[in-house]
């Protein structure tokens, strides 16, 4: 009996000593980034304490020769404001930042840097803070994030963002306001786990344990390989017509092009040429203007091209008016500019109705006529200067572009 509890002493003894001679250590850091920024600001929601901490610990395990098998998991994340061309951008920056921060603090990164990620945003975190919150609609959510898929596509390839479209519509935008407000700001961060093992020199070396990687990218020396390919920018076209023009029998048309930040450009132009001699009926005119628009408000945030927008713009007419009696030409150019404001609401898929008003300055010179004996007798000239309404427009709006779509109208 004495000689079994002596066995199993030594066999304990053993044991344990395996265990002290290697062990894992690990180290946690996690440090947040400014909404559509991927430099690394020690001031922002404690990051220079937490970064103080890390790269202290980091020097301590780097200079001590019993801490061998580094190995760095960075997971960076944005949040799901702005569009997927950006915050595909800023999730792989915000990982480089951060390894360029530790390089600037004289720290040589040992072993291997993994980056365990292959999405720029964290659909199970959101899941988990949305359970456990007020957010108004809570199952409605709820559902959204977990039976949505994430990604939908034309008939052409095009990719589009169907689940993060469809939390931004739900119940007029207020679950993801609430999102924005109380969850966002602590979802765009970077993610940092140092492993290393302790081994004592003493003892013999364990075996090396078993390393499963199901990395996207893989970065060795500070360099980042990416294995895919990136992806299509989306942009924002639109072709349109001016409904009250059309009624009018002025046929016109216009096109509007998306700058980005929130900037747009639109060109339009119309033309009519028609008259009856016989009943002394003149209804000419062409010209067109060129208008440089802000978009802004929540619509305008979420899509470019919709919602409320303010503008100034440049215009140019002629023109011959003749309704059986008095007649007025101009048959010089008429110049004018001023500011307008208006509102785009999403009808279809593709489809957006525009209702803009004008105010400014139209001058230029002008004839007054009278037409007497089969002739058109001139009687005046006269210069116009007029200060008031001098754009109005309720204009079918046809959206072209990779993304460009509206939600409403859509769904599939």
């Amino acid at each position: 009996m004495m000689v079994y509890m002596k066995r199993m002493f030594l066999i304990a003894l053993l044991l344990y000593g395996s265990h002290m001679a290697a062990q894992v250590q690990t180290d946690t850091v996690k440090v947040y980034y400014q909404v559509e920024k991927a430099q690394l600001d020690p001031s922002f929601h404690g990051n220079g304490v937490a970064m103080d901490r890390f790269l202290n610990r980091l020097k301590e395990i780097t200079s001590d020769e019993r801490y061998q098998r580094f190995n760095f998991r960075i997971k960076s994340y944005a949040s799901l404001e702005g569009p997927l061309s950006l915050n595909q951008r800023l999730y792989k920056e915000r990982t480089r930042e951060f390894l360029e921060y530790i390089r600037r603090h004289g720290i040589q990164l040992p072993g291997e840097v993994n980056v365990w990620q292959n999405d720029c945003y964290n659909w199970e975190e959101l899941e988990q803070r949305v359970q456990h919150s007020a957010i108004p609609y809570q199952a409605e959510v709820l559902e959204v994030i977990r039976n949505t898929p994430e990604w939908t596509y034309d008939k052409k390839g095009n990719k589009t963002e169907y689940r993060k479209q469809k939390l931004m519509a739900l119940r007029g935008g207020i679950p993801f306001r609430y999102m924005k407000q109380h969850f966002f700001p602590k979802m765009r961060y970077s993610a940092v786990r140092l492993t290393c093992e302790f081994v004592a020199p003493e003892l013999p070396q364990p075996l090396p344990p078993q390393i499963i990687h199901d990395t996207i990218y893989i970065i060795k020396h500070d360099t980042i390989y990416i294995e895919r390919a990136a992806p299509r920018k989306p942009y924002y076209l639109a072709v349109k017509t001016n409904l009250l023009y059309d009624a009018l029998a002025v046929p016109n048309v216009g096109v509007e092009v998306y700058l980005g930040k929130q900037w747009s450009l639109a060109a339009n132009w119309m033309y009519a040429w028609w008259k009856t001699d016989k009943r002394h009926r003149y209804w000419r005119i062409y010209g067109g203007d060129i208008e440089g628009r802000y978009w802004l408000g929540k619509k305008a945030k979420e899509k470019p091209l919709q919602g409320h927008h303010l503008g100034f713009y440049a215009q140019i007419v002629t023109y011959d008016f003749e309704w059986g009696g008095r007649g007025y030409l101009g048959d010089k150019w008429s110049y004018g500019a001023g500011i307008s404001y208006g509102y785009s609401h999403p009808m279809a898929k593709r489809l957006n109705l525009d209702f803009t008003i004008g105010i400014g300055y139209l001058g230029g010179e002008y004839k007054e006529y009278l037409p007497i004996d089969n002739h058109y007798v001139w009687q005046v000239t006269k210069q116009r200067h007029w200060f008031g309404p001098t754009k109005a427009e309720i204009s079918l709006v046809w959206l072209i572009g990779r993304g460009n779509t509206n939600e409403k109208g859509g769904k599939r």
